[in-house]
């Protein structure tokens, strides 16, 4: 599992470009070799839009969460993809043995949703699911 990370002194700005040329939304933060949390666009966003806040010069450390969603690399992808549905979390930081091993984000559940209905069709386009059937479709609410 590979991930992009920075340190917790590394610019709001650099941060941003860092996530533009890697296409990520999530970066994992270390300091050292310690998980000292996780960066998302939204993260990025609200920094940029506080009146208090100045994003010029703001670091990650004053952006990202300090509490990340953290799971073991045997946990289930069904466990882990619920977890993050109910919680609203965006990434879960993938640990085994307290070494950061990657980050498993939204659009790594999407790739794994539509590798598990290809095989169950044998066509990820022929899924047979409608999208009103999963989404928050005009206003029904979503059941656990």
């Amino acid at each position: 599992m590979d991930f992009v990370r920075v340190q917790p002194d590394t610019s709001v700005a650099g941060a941003r470009a860092l996530m533009r040329s890697s296409n990520m939304r999530d970066l994992v933060v270390m300091d050292g070799d310690k998980l000292a949390g996780v960066l998302s666009q939204l993260d990025l966003y609200l920094i940029q839009t506080l009146t208090e806040a100045e994003p010029e010069s703001a670091v990650v450390e004053e952006a990202m969460a300090t509490q990340p969603y953290v799971v073991r690399p045997d946990v289930s992808l069904a466990e882990v993809v619920h977890t993050m549905w109910k919680e609203r979390y965006g990434s879960a930081v993938v640990v085994d043995e307290e070494q950061v091993v990657g980050i498993f984000t939204t659009a790594d559940a999407l790739l794994a949703l539509s590798q598990v209905l290809a095989a169950e069709t044998g066509d990820a386009l022929d899924a047979g699911t409608l999208i009103k059937d999963v989404a928050d479709y005009n206003g029904n609410e979503r059941s656990e």
